[in-house]
Order: C-alpha cells, then sequence, then structure tokens
C-alpha cells in the first residue's frame, strides 16, 4: 500500500514538473508594424505642392514645442499614382455624427508625442509588399509657443485641430478645462497662458497640408492628409520575425504663422495679430535598421 501511494504521488510531481516545463517554454510571438512620432524645427518647410517655402510677406512664423499629437488615418500608398483611399490603410480612427454632420470623434482620439509610439499593430495585418509613400491625416496637435502680452515675452500652450472636422465636448489645456460640445472645423483653436483660455478659428483653407503627390494622387481641400515619402522605400515581405519600426518625421519648421501688426517677429494677439496657419510641414517616414 504504501509503495501504491509513493508511486501515485511521484506519478502527480512528473505531470506538475512537465506542466511547469511547458508554461517556461516561450510562445512565438507575432511581430508587429510600430508607427512613432517624431517632431523636427529643422527640417524642410514646405508648402501644399511639396516643395520650399518661405513665411509669407506680411506674416511672421515660429517654430512650436509639440507635446502631443493625434492622426485619424494612416496609409501606406505602393506608388506615387496610387489613389487616396486604394493603399495599404494601416489605421483609422474614430469618427462620429453626434455633433451633427461626420467628424473625427476627439474624445477616443490616439495621442502621442515626440519620440513616442502612436501605433503598434500585428505585422500579419499588413498585405506583402513594396510601398514608396505614406498618407497621414493629422487631427490635433498640442505644444509651446511664445506670445508678446503687455510687453513681455511669456510662454503658453496652444491646442490645434487641424482634421478635416473634429467633434469635441471639452478637453484639458494645461490645468484648464475648454468645453466645446460640439463640431469644429478645421484650424480651430484653444490657448492658454498663466491660467486665462481663448478661442479662435483660422481662416478656411489655410491651414497648409504638404501633397507632394500634389498632380498624380490629389488629396480633398481641408482633408489635412500629409504625404511623405520614403527614402529607401518599405518591403513588407509577410515572414518577419521581428517589429518593423517606421518613424514619421513631421517638419515644425515655422509651422505656426500669423499676421503681423507690429513687424517684430513676436505673436502679439493684443495687437490685433491673428492665426493663418498651424499646418505642419513636411513628413518624412523612416524605416528604423
Amino acid at each position: 500500500m504504501k509503495s501504491f501511494k509513493c508511486i501515485c504521488v511521484l506519478t502527480l510531481c512528473l505531470i506538475l514538473s512537465c506542466g511547469n516545463d511547458q508554461d517556461n517554454i516561450s510562445q512565438p510571438t507575432t511581430p508587429n508594424l510600430v508607427i512613432k512620432l517624431k517632431f523636427d524645427p529643422t527640417q524642410e518647410r514646405l508648402g501644399n505642392l511639396g516643395q520650399p517655402v518661405s513665411v509669407a510677406n506680411g506674416n511672421a512664423a515660429q517654430s512650436p514645442t509639440i507635446n502631443q499629437m493625434s492622426a485619424n488615418y494612416i496609409e501606406f500608398a505602393q506608388t506615387a499614382t496610387t489613389a487616396l483611399g486604394t493603399g495599404e490603410i494601416i489605421f483609422e480612427g474614430f469618427e462620429t455624427s453626434a455633433g451633427g454632420s461626420q467628424a473625427i470623434d476627439f474624445q477616443n482620439a490616439l495621442f502621442a508625442g515626440d519620440n513616442e509610439v502612436f501605433l503598434s499593430v500585428p505585422l500579419n495585418s499588413i498585405s506583402a509588399g513594396n510601398y514608396e509613400w505614406v498618407r497621414v491625416s493629422l487631427a490635433y496637435q498640442e505644444g509651446t509657443i511664445d506670445v508678446f502680452v503687455n510687453g513681455q515675452d511669456i510662454s503658453g500652450t496652444l491646442a490645434s485641430f487641424v482634421g478635416y472636422n473634429s467633434y469635441i465636448t471639452s478637453f484639458d489645456l494645461n490645468g484648464s478645462a475648454i468645453d466645446v460640445n460640439g463640431n469644429r472645423a478645421q484650424g480651430f483653436w484653444a490657448f492658454e497662458a498663466l491660467g486665462f483660455t481663448s478661442q479662435g478659428q483660422a481662416p478656411e483653407g489655410a491651414t497648409t497640408v504638404p501633397n507632394p503627390l500634389f498632380s498624380s494622387s490629389p488629396i480633398p481641400q481641408g482633408s489635412c492628409v500629409v504625404t511623405g515619402e520614403f527614402e529607401n522605400g518599405l518591403t513588407i515581405s509577410g515572414n518577419e520575425t521581428e517589429d518593423v519600426v517606421v518613424t514619421l518625421s513631421f517638419s515644425i519648421n515655422n509651422s505656426f504663422e500669423w499676421t503681423e501688426v507690429n513687424v517684430d517677429g513676436k505673436y502679439e494677439p493684443e495687437a490685433g495679430e491673428q492665426v493663418v496657419d498651424m499646418g505642419l510641414r513636411g513628413l518624412i517616414p523612416n524605416v528604423e535598421n
């Protein structure tokens, strides 16, 4: 009887030991496509056609510090003639008609800061192929700008809604609550400094959206789909064993632009200087090795 009990105990121990060994065996993981964001004040400043441009006469501009950004759409395009929406759509954000017309659902948006991961999706969900271009529909930027008020230089936080249309209930801007509860068109902005807030609207169609493929693959007016070319292309084989990391580098080179009243290169809202452009000034996608 004792021998039988010993055999049972030994058998149980072996079963448990094997089970633990199985648990310790690492299971294969699926590699991901990882999308990171970068904001570069030294990157070339482009206009709507993807060509280098200077600040418009009568205006002034500065390079903000971007704290976080949100995109609503990411697409890889195979060639320069791949029409918008017919490439490989990597990401589509939430949209809603709660405010009336269709709009980006700001309350459910994804955000990331400089050198942070915005998105990670399994590589096996991406079609194998060669991709030369990337399109990103921008939705929101939040950063720090310099303002000249009452004879003093101060810093404030600017929220820029650059998407085609945004449904916003409320949001926190550097500790101040901004209530909207409705749709806002491209170019809506809010500003906070020293606990004081203000809101405004840039002119319709004034937000710069660089698209070097303007002639072969145009984008709808007001869509804020920025287009950039991979330096050496991006190839997805479908047999990857490691993550593929793509960094989307956006130009913030003098991307915050206003009309000058006092020609001193300082943004002075008290003098009647108006915000005219908050669009990012170019996109360079890079594949990390």
